[in-house]
Formats: structure tokens, sequence, C-alpha cells
């Protein structure tokens, strides 16, 4: 059933058309502010001037339901993720239809709940080797835990879903870097400045470009070359050329190939590492929330590896895990675009407008989080009863695209924070200050740097 706007309300309110410049300048410096500023001060349906744009901006459970879950197919892709597409192509994150639905079939299975259970003692071991890298570092010097967190998770990528160690392949987590910083610019932009003016930032893009394609095809190459190939293996890169070898246009299975192995290495590894990042961040901030980690993790693992079986009982560790999400949600913006008019909350949104949902202000949604800026992993007890609803926490996203890694994610990011809390205590450095960045991902402008202390 088709739904139908209420007449008084068909457009939802907000700035008008001569606040656009300023509006473009202060979400170019600070776009989190001015999202949260927009929702306080109309409310949880704005409608945002940007130029040539107009922004639909949804801010309630019920939006996100009917965006992401009830009518997904009416949506695709939005700013941001288009921009994004010059370096992603048509991999999983930024594909639609039909080609995204045979991109999932593939890669599906290797997220099944029994592989990643397998996949469990890899991540513990990259997890424990990352915490002696750390400990070495006590009484040192400070030490950028978003770049540690980034070869960490690079690490385990490559261990659990590529079969290869990555750190052969030097350059990966700053390539991205030169990635996301140009299809920001370019979303900031509205596309203004063309691709071909040679700006520093467009330099680095090509270079980071070619850089990611070339580790991928040397990826695809070395798989290829080995004895047996991939006949047995179930690993990502292994599912990709079997899956590639039935096109064919041999220039379009190399291309598909790069496509979803350049999104795997990106979204693989950026997610866990920010949320990694602002939990210790957060650790540092609320000690007593610390020494509850670090009991737990004594008590349930003394001086060995996590097991998958420990998830159950790292469950304090866990919580923590949500509440970093919860505040710094590694997706901080979920961008579409309609296909076809529909409504939003009683509000007509017209077929090809810009829609934005935005788990950073939803997770902070007063009506749904009491004290939203304050740190409190309680709010996750799984023996509390709660009165939220479903979609008003979804750092994984909901429905058809409800993210395939979040289970891997999980079990990496309460390994790391149980292997480190164990023994170790980060700081970050006085006078330090942290600023997020808004980038494809939530992360930390400019890294971490923390000390290190003996727990």
């Amino acid at each position: 059933m088709t739904a139908v706007a209420d007449p008084r309300r068909t457009r939802p309110p907000g700035p008008l058309h001569l606040a656009a410049p300023s509006l473009l300048f202060q979400m170019a410096r600070n776009r989190l502010e001015v999202m949260r500023a927009m929702a306080a001060r109309y409310g949880d349906a704005v409608r945002l001037p940007l130029g040539p744009k107009t922004l639909y901006f949804f801010n309630h459970p019920d939006h996100a339901k009917h965006v992401l879950a009830e009518n997904p197919h009416n949506y695709r892709k939005g700013i941001g993720l288009v921009h994004a597409r010059r370096t992603l192509g048509d991999g999983l994150l930024t594909s639609e239809g039909e080609l995204w639905h045979k991109q999932r079939r593939v890669i599906q299975p290797v997220f099944q709940a029994r592989r990643i259970a397998r996949q469990a003692g890899a991540v513990a071991e990259e997890a424990e080797r990352m915490a002696v890298r750390l400990e070495r570092q006590v009484g040192a010097g400070p030490v950028d835990i978003r770049h540690e967190m980034t070869e960490l998770t690079l690490g385990v990528l490559g261990r659990t879903l590529l079969d290869t160690d990555l750190s052969e392949h030097a350059g990966i987590g700053e390539a991205f870097e030169a990635v996301q910083d140009q299809a920001i610019f370019e979303m900031m932009s509205l596309g203004a400045v063309p691709t071909a003016v040679p700006l520093p930032r467009q330099l680095r893009f090509r270079q980071a470009r070619a850089q990611l394609q070339e580790i991928v095809d040397r990826l695809v190459a070395a798989r290829r070359a080995e004895p047996g190939g991939t006949a047995g293996r179930d690993d990502v890169v292994s599912r990709l050329i079997e899956s590639t070898s039935l096109e064919t246009d041999p220039a379009v299975a190399r291309q598909r190939m790069r496509d979803e192995l350049v999104t795997l290495l990106l979204a693989g590894h950026e997610t866990t590492a920010s949320t990694l990042t602002w939990a210790f961040y957060l650790l540092d901030g609320h000690p007593e929330v610390w020494e509850k980690v670090h009991t737990e993790s004594v008590e349930v693992l003394g001086d060995r590896l996590p097991r998958y079986e420990d998830l159950h009982g790292l469950k304090y560790t866990a919580m923590v895990v949500d509440e970093v999400m919860r505040m710094y949600p590694p997706v901080w913006l979920l961008p579409r675009i309609a296909r076809a008019d529909d409504v939003v909350g009683g509000y007509r949104v017209p077929a090809g407008a810009d829609l934005v949902l935005c788990p950073y202000t939803l997770h902070r949604h007063p009506e749904f989080w009491p004290h939203p800026d304050r740190f409190d992993p309680d709010r996750f007890d799984p023996d509390r009863p709660v009165d939220r609803p479903r979609y008003a926490f979804i750092p994984f996203g909901a429905g058809p695209r409800f993210c395939v890694g979040n289970n891997l994610g999980l079990m990496e990011a309460v390994f790391v924070l149980a292997c480190v809390a164990r023994r170790l205590r980060l700081s970050v450095v006085p006078d330090y200050r942290v600023v997020p960045e808004p980038m494809l991902t939530l992360r930390v402008r400019g890294g971490l740097p923390m000390r290190v202390h003996q727990a």
C-alpha cells in the first residue's frame, strides 16, 4: 500500500534557501554539530538547502525503520557513497540491484557463524600480538592508537577473510585516508570542482586508487599461482576468483574483482579500527569502566588467549563496545536517494531527493537515550529491561543491507579490549584535543597519541 502524506505536513521544516551558503560552510567545518543543531532546532525531520541540492534529514527510529527495512527498494545509495564509487566502483558497499544480490550471495558464506567461530583463534592471536607490542611501549613515548588499531584490523582482515598476510602490502591505511578525503571533498563541494583539476588531494587520490588496485591485483595473482589454486578454499579471494570466472568478458571480471576486494579492504578494517580507537579514548576518561573491563578479562581469561565461547563471559566488555558505537558509530551517516515519491514520517519525499539518516544523532536522541552524552555501558545490560525502539540503535545499519561483517567486528573488538585491558592501561597525551572527523567513517582527527601503562 502506498503511504499517503498529510497535506498539512508535506514539507519538513528547515532553514531558508538563503541560508544555503552559510550552511555549506558550517557543514564543511563541523558536520556532526550541524546535524545535531538542526535536529535540536527543527525536530526529527529537517529540510536542508545545500545549494542546488535539498537534503531531507530524518532522525527518528520509525524513519530509519521505514527507509532501511520497510521500503528499502525505493532507495539507492546517496551522497558520500556516490562519490566513493570512484575508488570502490561497484563493490558490495556501493552496488545496487541484481549485482548487489549476486555479490552478497558470493560473500555471505564467509561470514556464517560457524566459520566466524573457527576464526576466533586467529583474531585472538592478532589481538594478543598487538597487546604485546603495546606492552613494549610501557614507560616510553606515546603511541598513535589509531594507527595501531588500523594495523591490527588489517591483520585480522587478512587472516580471517582473505587468507593472506596483508603486512606484506604496505600503505593500505594511508591510501584509504586519501580516498576518504577526496570523497568527502567532492560531497561537500557538490561536485563543483572538476576531477581533472590537479589539486594536491586529487593527485593523492589518484595515486591511492592506483596503489589499492595494484595491491588487490597482486593478491589475486598470488592466489592463482598457488599450488591447487582456489580448490577447497573458502576465503573471499578464492570465492571471488571462482565467481568472476563465470564472466564472459575478462575486463569485466577484472574490474569486478578489483571493486569487491578494494571495498572489502576498506569496510573490513576501517569501521572496527575506528570503534576501537574511540573505545580506548573513552576508557581513559572513565577509569571505573576500565576497571570493570580489566577485572572481567582477568577473571574470564586469566593468562590464556580468548576463545569464541568466552564472548558469553565477556559480557560487560561487549556492553562497552555497544556503548562506544552508540556514541561514536563508525558509520555515522546513511545516505540514500529516493527512486520514487515516498512518505517518511508524514512528510513527502520526492523522487530523486537526497535523504540521510544519521546514526550519530539518532544514537543521541534524548527521547530514547537519557543523558545521551554520558558514556554509560550499563544501558546495554542484557539483564536490564529497556523500553527502546529497535531502530534507535543502528551501528550496522538495518534491513537487507545490514552489515554482513557485524559478528566478526564485534568479536574482534571484544577480544582486543579484553587482551589489552587485562594487562595495560592507555592514557591520552595531556592537553591533546580529541576531535571527531566524520569521513566515510567516524574517525579521530589526526590520530590518537596515548601513553601505555602497566595495569
